[in-house]
């Protein structure tokens, strides 16, 4: 019985903490203007961004390292003793192409060095509406090559992102598949943006549950980063790419996110494809909920780890 109360103990406080959080998330996404790309509404969701992201130091055994790769910023997190140096991670920031900081990917970057003890390579593309697509693909072709000039072999990096950077992870795949170059050993995705039509029923059936995104927010990004085009190429949406060759693929997603179809269709479009895929769910949780002090988040990042340790 004081086994049974102490996990309902544990069950209530981490429902107090989801819907502490969830509150904050409503009140922060209506001060920041999120559907508006107008000049001085950016800066104030990039600068916000940056901040919340320096908020987060890494942990104790961890550490930061920013550096240029042809002026483009990027930085190191470098477990500082012992570690698997067979593996690392590099991390695509999400943001909806339009917003997104170094500082900001540090958040997502730090859980996933700790969780695997690999190190993580994050770096901020440049941003739309001033540098629109493709742009931010430009960028993380010249990390790769980075990564390739250091001596990391293809085969060795997990290739990771959030929301629009797991867009950018996508079609950043697909581009090196398509050039005939080595793939990443694995793709990690976090809520990744895949459908820039919108055309998911989760639009739909999460309106009022989402405390971050609206159909709204998808519109103004996806007119900022690719004015015009049509959304439905595979250039901009990866759902509707040819996804075969494409390495292993873990999905994660909350199933409170307008989101959540873009994930699941992608994993049965990769199944479809013949690229082994695996799908994780959390019913209660948000976009790219592993970014925030939760109990859930802390699982989301074991789960992951034990997806790259079972495919070794």
């Amino acid at each position: 019985m004081n086994n049974m109360n102490y996990k309902n103990d544990a069950e209530t406080r981490n429902t107090n903490v989801n819907e502490a959080i969830l509150a904050a998330l409503h009140a922060a996404h209506k001060m920041a203007s999120p559907t508006s790309t107008a000049p001085e509404d950016l800066k104030r969701q990039r600068l916000g961004q940056e901040a919340l992201g320096r908020l987060l130091t890494p942990p104790i055994g961890f550490s930061w390292e920013p550096f240029l790769v042809k002026g483009i910023p990027a930085a190191w997190v470098r477990p500082e003793g012992a570690h698997d140096r067979s593996k690392m991670i590099l991390y695509c920031h999400g943001g909806g192409y339009t917003s997104g900081t170094l500082g900001y990917a540090r958040m997502l970057a730090v859980r996933m060095a700790k969780a695997t003890g690999y190190e993580v390579l994050a770096f901020q593309y440049r941003l739309a509406p001033e540098f629109p697509y493709p742009e931010a693909l430009e960028d993380a072709r010249l990390i790769w090559e980075y990564l390739m000039l250091q001596g990391w072999g293809a085969r060795e990096i997990i290739l990771a992102g959030d929301s629009a950077g797991g867009n950018l992870a996508l079609e950043l795949a697909l581009d090196l598949r398509d050039t005939q170059r080595m793939l990443p050993w694995r793709m990690v995705l976090f809520s990744p943006w895949t459908d820039l039509t919108a055309s998911g029923e989760s639009y739909t059936e999460c309106r009022e549950r989402d405390p971050l995104l609206t159909r709204e927010y998808i519109e103004a990004v996806r007119g900022a980063y690719a004015p015009g085009a049509d959304w439905s190429l595979p250039e901009y949406s990866p759902l509707f790419a040819d996804l075969r060759g494409l390495p292993p693929t873990l999905i994660q997603v909350g199933g409170r996110e307008i989101l959540r179809d873009d994930s699941t269709r992608l994993h049965q479009k990769l199944q479809e494809a013949g690229v082994p895929a695996m799908l994780q769910s959390w019913p209660e949780m948000w976009h790219v909920f592993q970014m925030y002090p939760l109990k859930t988040a802390e699982d989301a990042m074991e789960e992951m780890a034990q997806f790259l340790e079972t495919l070794r």
